[in-house]
């Protein structure tokens, strides 16, 4: 398991490469660490994507991926059939089906980023 300084010698890495940013995958290790890589990641002036709005509500630039209430939702339809007698090992497995973008646009500014009307426009929520 990494630790807070790894994290730090890793980032700092990523900043020495020219036109370096960073794509942070879900992980509970990054979810741990998500004000530390935040902060180091504005710190070092890296654009970065990730998994999940959490990132970007607390200052990341910009998130990508399945919408974290949908899954609630759909699963009530999954309690209706078990209710009704189905057996829940028939019942298919489930991808997410709906994403959404999130962007901080005070973090694009932070940057010296110019984020482009076409993203500011699909862009499912847009932080000030």
């Amino acid at each position: 398991m990494l630790d807070a300084g790894e994290i730090e010698r890793a980032l700092a890495a990523f900043a020495r490469s020219p036109n370096g940013g960073v794509i942070l995958t879900g992980s509970a290790l990054a979810l741990i660490h998500r004000h530390l890589i935040i902060t180091l990641v504005a710190r070092h002036k890296l654009p970065a994507v990730y998994y999940s709005r959490h990132f970007v509500t607390s200052g990341g630039l910009i998130s990508y991926g399945p919408d974290s209430i949908d899954p609630h939702r759909r699963a009530a339809g999954y309690v209706d059939r078990i209710l009704k007698g189905e057996k829940p090992a028939d019942l298919p497995v489930q991808a997410p089906t709906k994403y959404e973008t999130i962007l901080n646009l005070k973090t694009a500014k932070m940057l010296g980023l110019a984020v482009p009307a076409t993203l500011l426009a699909r862009a499912d929520e847009v932080i000030e």
